[in-house]
């Protein structure tokens, strides 16, 4: 590709990050009346903004809770992080490949953004190119955060390529007219194609598609994807 903006999520795109959350929702679960399975739990929250699926969570609940909820999910996530956190699978290979100019745009809070990449040490990579959507006021599905970060970095939507792995994060990358792959090394596959995205199961395949691309078209969704295997 030559004279286009790479634009990665985050959590589950740069970081393994959603799993851990996942396993923190799952441990928590109890104490609010509810119970989670981890491969729930992980669906549940997978690119959503935290307030959304707490609101949710309290209306499964039939009670308030988020003011105290939230804080102290948010704390053991961050304390999980710390002991688990990992990078994707083969990401830093890829960025270090990467010539075209590229950032990350995450629902994420900044500092949690900042905390994760730090942890992982992807963060020199995305100095100065992190942006939030606490920063906008925009959470995907909405294609604000997308449209500001292309905007920031000097780039038409139609000059962008999204990397995302969640369902409204496609979303928000195609309502921004951009071009969207999907990483989804588990069964998401079909799920993100029907949404508008090109599928791909592992970061190794992320050079050759990115090659295959021109800014200003858009790459070919698969007519019926099915589901990819797990990258290993």
């Amino acid at each position: 590709m030559a004279d286009g903006l790479v634009v990665f999520d985050c959590d589950g795109v740069l970081v393994d990050s959603e799993i851990v959350s996942a396993r923190v929702l799952a441990a928590m679960a109890p104490d609010l009346g509810l119970a989670f399975e981890v491969a729930e739990a992980l669906v549940f929250l997978r690119g959503r903004k935290v307030a959304s699926w707490v609101a949710e969570l309290e209306e499964r609940a039939g009670r308030g809770f988020a003011e105290r909820f939230v804080p102290a999910f948010r704390r053991r996530a961050a304390e999980a992080f710390e002991r688990e956190l990992e990078a994707v699978p083969r990401v830093e290979e890829v960025l270090d490949r990467l010539a075209a100019p590229f950032c990350t745009a995450s629902s994420a809070p900044l500092e949690k953004i900042r905390q994760t990449l730090g942890l992982t040490g992807l963060l020199p990579r995305f100095e100065g190119r992190i942006y939030s959507a606490y920063e906008v006021g925009r959470w995907k599905p909405d294609p604000g955060l997308f449209l500001h970060a292309a905007e920031d970095m000097g780039f038409s939507p139609r000059d962008c390529i999204v990397i995302e792995d969640s369902l409204v994060g496609v979303q928000a990358g195609v309502a921004a007219g951009m071009t969207v792959l999907a990483y989804a090394p588990g069964d998401t596959a079909p799920m993100l194609a029907d949404a508008g995205a090109s599928p791909f199961s592992c970061m190794t395949e992320l050079p050759d598609l990115l090659a295959g691309w021109r800014p200003g078209t858009v790459l070919p969704v698969p007519p019926a994807a099915r589901p990819l295997a797990v990258a290993v």
